[in-house]
């Protein structure tokens, strides 16, 4: 649901410094929107997705996707604002290496893909792509 970013409230949270590498979110949630929403109890007030409210506010937004809570008390929007904050696992350098290494190749495919790319894409286009 969207919602208008000065109808949000902030109340007492538990990270200090949200700004802290907003810019990084902030390039991303240009180039790729925003991916996860932010989470709101039924009153509007912020729950979880602090950083990605203050990016969206800097990147000139006027809205900004959420997730409604109905039920919540302070116990439990606290234990969500934690459960956020705590349960994400990086990558591993493995797996980082290994994501980067792949992205490198879909984006600089070798002479051979490249022209396989070229006969799949000129046998579609001379055929139609046919539903089956």
């Amino acid at each position: 649901m969207l919602i208008a970013l000065k109808d949000i409230k902030i109340k007492r949270r538990i990270r200090k410094n949200p700004e802290e590498d907003i810019q990084a979110l902030m390039d991303s949630m240009k180039r790729y929107g925003l991916m996860n929403p932010i989470t709101l109890n039924s009153d509007n007030v912020l729950i979880a997705g602090r950083r990605r409210y203050e990016a969206a506010k800097r990147l000139g937004w006027n809205t900004i996707d959420a997730v409604i809570l109905d039920s919540t008390d302070r116990i439990g929007e606290l234990e969500l604002e934690i459960e956020e904050n705590t349960l994400r696992v990086p990558f591993t350098d493995g797996e980082l290496m290994a994501a980067y290494s792949r992205l490198e190749r879909l984006k600089n495919p070798n002479i051979f893909l490249r022209i396989w790319y070229a006969i799949v894409d000129f046998f579609k286009a001379l055929f139609g792509k046919k539903k089956y």
